[in-house]
């Protein structure tokens, strides 16, 4: 349907379907690690299907390259309408979230007049292929305020990073080491993705050991354990938004108490009572109110 939309003119039309269409991709390679070339050629058509639709969304978007570690990390920029230099909300992915995904939450903040960038860094997304997952996100998410820095068309000093479920993890461990963040929003973030090790789900479990290159799941759990905000949640000073879902089964909300509970800056808990993992059946319980408090935040840099 995109590309007779796309033959018959309906540009418009051509990028809605085109994105339906990187999702459905998306999902049907999820978790998919015991075959990676499969699993490759779907994510392949997930790029492009999204790469097609982009020049036809309102607001359109940029496929872009970050210089990282001699080779890059890739992104989708979009900017709001009739914003010369607006502010930008850095968008950091889940275990095996993508960039593709994440047009219901960009348009959140492009409505509220915030620039997105949804990037994929090491170990996710397009950035697994030649990175490893690492438990120090404030080094790629430096890498993107740094690329970010060098563009004319957006304010780097009114940068907010996002990020959902690991990326929750990856979010505020950067937000406690990279001080240009102006706030952050962490959505069902681990506080210790080693401690919850047990009860993850076993596709999980094998996608985290495929990610980082891990021999087997002993060394897949170590490295796991790495991933931890103990003696960092306290370096958080910039404003934070913590969204934890009780009925949540693969992080427990309780890891979204404590990061909020220990972070030193200016906080505010969210935890919705029937949510399960990241509210997604509760959604209107915290996306709306997330992007307002974004927006309210950048705005007041």
């Amino acid at each position: 349907m995109g590309r007779k939309a796309l033959d018959e003119g309906y540009g418009l039309s051509a990028g809605e379907h085109l994105t339906t269409a990187g999702v459905c991709y998306h999902f049907a390679k999820f978790l998919f690690v015991n075959d990676p070339e499969q699993m490759r050629a779907a994510h392949l058509q997930t790029v492009e299907c999204r790469r097609r639709a982009l020049p036809h969304l309102r607001p359109p978007g940029e496929r872009v390259e970050i210089p990282y570690e001699d080779k890059h990390l890739f992104g989708i920029l979009r900017r709001p309408d009739g914003a010369d230099r607006p502010p930008v909300v850095a968008m950091a992915m889940g275990l095996d979230s993508s960039k593709e995904e994440m047009d219901s939450y960009e348009y959140l903040f492009l409505a509220r007049g915030l620039a997105t960038l949804s990037f994929d860094g090491p170990g996710q997304g397009e950035g697994e292929y030649d990175f490893v997952i690492r438990h120090d996100y404030e080094v790629p998410v430096g890498a993107v305020v740094d690329w970010l820095g060098g563009r004319d068309d957006v304010d780097a000093t009114r940068t907010g990073l996002w990020g959902v479920s690991l990326g929750g993890y990856y979010a505020a461990r950067a937000a406690a080491f990279e001080r240009r963040l102006k706030a952050c929003i962490s959505l069902s973030g681990p506080y210790n993705w080693g401690a919850v090790w047990d009860n993850l789900p076993g596709l999980t479990r094998a996608a985290f050991q495929a990610r980082t290159g891990s021999a087997d799941e002993a060394e897949a759990r170590e490295r796991a354990a790495m991933l931890s905000l103990k003696g960092v949640a306290k370096n958080i000073t910039c404003p934070l938004f913590v969204l934890a879902g009780k009925l949540d089964r693969i992080v427990p909300y309780t890891d979204g108490e404590r990061l909020a509970a220990e972070a030193s800056g200016p906080t505010e808990l969210l935890v919705v009572e029937d949510g399960n993992h990241i509210a997604n059946n509760r959604t209107y319980r915290y996306r709306l109110q997330s992007a307002d408090w974004m927006a309210d935040r950048l705005a007041g840099c």
